[in-house]
């Protein structure tokens, strides 16, 4: 039976790449782990630097970043608030730098990234990679320093929170999508021998083992839902109760959210989540429960 997942998905990196300093927000919690990771990137000579995900709203944590400047472009992974919320009072600390981000509602100064758009800022190389899924608006970014350095990595992805550090992420449904979310991983799969730099949690060695990992970890969950629903349960709650029994109960109305997502799959998959019931032999009442709570990170 797939478990209650609190490790890292793949080996943890030794240490940062030369060219990247971690800021950490001061909002720990268990839905965003030791706090949220602000990135500053700084390519070797030179001067100025790019941020990704400002994230909260925090003047002490966005004085922390300021200091790291000169600060040329700020980068979002993805719309939630411990990501964006600091973005706009940053870049008006900052004298109103650029906001680059998917979604229009969160860029400052610019128009919204292109999904695969790929750009030079200061001394780096950056390719958008689109992975929707945690939610419609996630973006990764591939970042290749242009002066490397013979003893690093070539690159890194910085994967917001499409892949954790630590655990596994929920599939914020209904901006979330499973299926999306899949075909996100199928991608990070390619990115071999390259740090993941992710939204919460410590850095991993390699992003394409950590993207195997989750794919490996959500199927086996599917396979749990789908058992689920064979066995009769209809509402999230009650596959909740039968699939996640052993994650905390103060977590469940985060596993509910991925749930919801789980069922929608399965029912884009086979049909409705009750018919796929009866067609196992239960003979469900169609029951509806409450839309699911937010939440970042789902064990």
């Amino acid at each position: 039976m797939t478990g209650h997942v609190i490790a890292p998905a793949a080996a943890l990196a030794d240490q940062l790449p030369s060219w990247v300093t971690l800021v950490r927000a001061p909002n720990p919690g268990p839905m965003t782990l030791d706090g949220t990771n602000t990135w500053f990137l700084r390519a070797a000579a030179q001067r100025v630097g790019v941020v990704i995900d400002p994230g909260p709203l925090d003047e002490g944590h966005l004085a922390a970043i300021a200091a790291q400047g000169p600060i040329g472009l700020i980068l979002i992974t993805h719309g939630h608030p411990d990501h964006v919320e600091g973005a706009r009072r940053l870049s008006d600390l900052l004298g109103g730098v650029r906001v680059l981000a998917a979604d229009p509602a969160h860029c400052v100064g610019t128009d919204p990234l292109v999904a695969t758009e790929s750009f030079d800022a200061y001394g780096l190389e950056f390719a958008a990679l689109d992975t929707p899924g945690h939610t419609a608006d996630s973006i990764c970014y591939l970042v290749e320093p242009s002066n490397l350095v013979e003893t690093e990595p070539p690159a890194a992805v910085f994967t917001g929170d499409t892949i954790l550090g630590r655990g596994t992420t929920v599939v914020a449904h209904p901006d979330g999508n499973l299926g999306q979310y899949l075909d996100s991983l199928e991608l990070l799969t390619a990115y071999d021998g390259l740090p993941a730099l992710p939204g919460h949690g410590p850095a991993l060695a390699d992003c394409a083992v950590a993207a195997r990992f989750y794919l490996a970890h959500r199927r086996a969950r599917l396979d749990q839902v789908r058992q689920a629903v064979a066995a009769g349960a209809i509402t999230a709650p009650e596959v909740v109760a039968s699939v996640y029994a052993d994650v905390d109960r103060s977590l469940w109305w985060a596993a509910e959210w991925s749930v919801r997502a789980q069922l929608d799959y399965l029912a884009r998959e086979n049909g409705p989540v009750d018919q796929l019931a009866r067609e196992n032999g239960a003979d469900p009442e169609i029951r509806e429960s409450a839309p699911g709570a937010g939440g970042l990170d789902l064990p």
